[in-house]
């Protein structure tokens, strides 16, 4: 192994690139210097912290993340957001370079749908086809049929006759969500995302309470009682249009607090209030701990130096391009 490959392997196993910059360092400017440098863009999910919003090229949820990815010119792509973003970018654009600003950044989801668990699971329902939210791995991608997110979920599945037994996975919540909405019965994986898991009913109820004038929009991958509240339920851009289109000022959103600081620039007279979550955690909202992994700094850093850059082995982007693709074609 030659010295710069052991660099670095020892900047990637850290999970975030350890490098001292100074202290007053204008990361907006020096950002914006190496995107022209590099014709690398930003692309950041609306769960990002505020600056990283600010500063990226295209801000969205998973569907347009994932539709901008594939049409992307830039050599560069930088993946504001969580691993299992940043690979499905690399498995849509394996000649460019994909960089992530921090490993670590995963996500609670996919890590609650083991591969090895679920290939015994679909190996278990031969005559089920399976239907895959995209916040899941590669090698889970390896063995749908199609993936989803929760945009296009609902076309997605009503693609397939209705005779069609079909497995969910990997979002019991979102599965349950959708099995209501089209009349199915999927056959549900037992995953969940532990941000949408740590809203509190009863906190939930207590702040309608206070604002009864209020709206609840939640999104789907929160638990069935919490869904049950909200007046409108959606994607985190759906829940973003609502907000703008409604004829309602006062909101109460059930996702994770990122999407607020968007929906403030577009709705700004509007009142936006946080779902809250357990006592136990640290936030009066429930915010992503993975997605807050990513900083500036970190975020310059990783731009510099093009690392850590993700990588997917061949033959397995090849098999879960497929399902990708059906995705992407369903959704045009």
């Amino acid at each position: 192994m030659t010295t710069i490959e052991q660099a670095k392997e020892t900047m990637i196993s850290k999970g975030f690139l350890d490098v001292k910059t100074p202290e007053k360092m204008d990361y907006v400017a020096e950002i914006n210097k190496l995107k022209k440098e590099k014709n690398a863009v930003i692309l950041a999910h609306y769960y990002q912290e505020e600056a990283i919003q600010d500063i990226a090229d295209f801000v969205g949820d998973s569907l347009a993340l994932a539709q901008e990815a594939a049409k992307t010119d830039a050599d560069i792509i930088v993946f504001a957001g969580v691993h299992f973003m940043a690979e499905t970018a690399k498995i849509l654009n394996p000649k460019k370079k994909v960089l992530l600003p921090d490993l670590k950044a995963g996500c609670s989801l996919a890590d609650s749908c083991p591969p090895a668990d679920f290939k015994a699971f679909v190996d278990a329902h031969p005559d089920h086809k399976v239907v895959t939210y995209i916040n899941c791995s590669a090698e889970i991608k390896t063995l749908s049929d199609v993936v989803c997110t929760s945009s296009n979920a609902v076309k997605i599945i009503e693609s397939f006759p209705r005779e069609q037994k079909l497995i969910f996975a990997p979002d019991k919540n979102l599965g349950d969500y959708l099995n209501k909405q089209t009349g199915r019965d999927m056959l549900l994986w037992d995953g969940a995302c532990m941000v949408h898991e740590a809203f509190s009913i009863e906190k939930l109820l207590d702040i309608y309470k206070e604002h009864p004038d209020a709206e609840i929009i939640a999104h789907p991958e929160s638990p069935a009682h919490i869904l049950k509240t909200a007046a409108y339920i959606g994607s985190t851009a759906g829940l973003l249009n609502y907000a703008k289109n409604s004829k309602k000022d006062k909101f109460i959103v059930a996702t994770e607090a990122g999407i607020l600081h968007e929906m403030i620039k577009q709705v700004p007279n509007k009142t936006l209030i946080p779902a809250p979550a357990e006592e136990d955690n640290t936030c009066a909202c429930s915010e992503c701990a993975y997605m807050k992994l990513n900083t500036m700094k970190k975020l310059y850093t990783c731009m510099k130096f093009e690392l850590p850059d993700i990588e997917v082995d061949e033959e397995m982007a090849a098999k879960a391009l497929l399902p990708i693709e059906r995705m992407l074609a369903l959704s045009k």
